[in-house]
């Protein structure tokens, strides 16, 4: 009985062993998962942070036309509004001329 325990002991501190070295491989592998992970996390977040300061500076140059053009649109009409009273004018002396012409013939 005492061969089977001692057998049983040296059996048991054997697993013991490999189940530590097995344990390290294991974590040294992990770790390595780990650190490929988180590099491709940065990586990614650079990417993103990239991709969002793109956006605000296209998003920043199209506010910037838009504004352009609101101006250029603004001084359009301030010029036609300025031009609409000449341009009234004129159409109704055309049509009051048209009146004494008709008024005439009659």
């Amino acid at each position: 009985m005492s061969i089977i325990g001692i057998v049983i002991g040296l059996v048991a501190i054997g697993l013991i062993f490999w189940f530590r070295k097995e344990y390290k491989e294991s974590i040294h592998f992990l770790e390595g998962e780990v650190e490929a992970a988180e590099h491709g996390y940065n990586a990614l977040m650079e990417d993103f942070t990239n991709y969002q300061v793109k956006c605000d500076r296209e998003l920043a140059k199209l506010e910037k036309q838009l504004e352009i053009q609101s101006k250029n649109q603004d001084k359009r009409m301030e010029k036609h509004l300025k031009e609409l009273p000449y341009i009234i004018g004129k159409v109704v002396g055309q049509i009051e001329f048209a009146q004494d012409t008709l008024n005439r013939k009659i």
